[in-house]
């Protein structure tokens, strides 16, 4: 039965997984099949001192829209705390993307800036410092923490707002 659901589970999520070169102004992208990560990644936290901006990297550039603010994104992620290689969480772990809205303040600043322009079944790491994450220390577990992600885009959908231009991001 657990294989079933899992299964099940697997061919729901890569039937979301579809894009185009340019997001849909409404309604979900349509287009080819995107390919996305099946694994959880293996995340290496980069040398020397933690970076005071935010970074970000390309691991796999999607070949799928790009992320706007107000689409509602599905990602699977990889968080660690940058100083001490530490995992403190992972939607992979719970076997569900994490859904949200980009760009609404719903997730930290670190990633509303990160994930912006990212394309459909891309693979990005960010390195956020603190006053991008969780603010300095004492208010949140992670205050103070430089955090480091690997994230997936599995999917963007929804409207992209008015006068943004899918082929600026960055």
């Amino acid at each position: 039965m657990r294989r079933a659901v899992a299964c099940l589970c697997a061919v729901l999520l890569l039937s979301a997984c579809t894009g185009e070169d340019k997001p849909s102004s409404v309604g979900q992208s349509s287009g080819p099949a995107v390919p996305v990560a099946t694994a959880k990644p293996k995340v290496t936290v980069p040398k020397g001192p933690a970076p005071t901006d935010l970074v970000k990297e390309d691991l796999i550039v999607g070949t799928g829209g790009a992320a706007f603010p107000g689409q509602t994104l599905a990602v699977h992620y990889v968080g660690l705390i940058y100083e001490t290689g530490k995992e403190f969480e992972s939607s992979w772990d719970s076997g569900h993307p994490f859904p949200f809205q980009l760009g609404n303040g719903n997730v930290i600043e670190g990633w509303d800036k990160g994930l912006l322009g990212m394309r459909v079944g891309g693979r990005r790491q960010l390195v956020i410092p603190p006053h991008l994450a969780y603010g300095e220390a004492g208010g949140h577990e992670l205050g103070g923490q430089t955090l480091v992600f690997v994230v997936d885009l599995i999917s963007a959908s929804g409207q992209v707002g008015p006068g943004e231009d899918p082929q600026q991001t960055s």
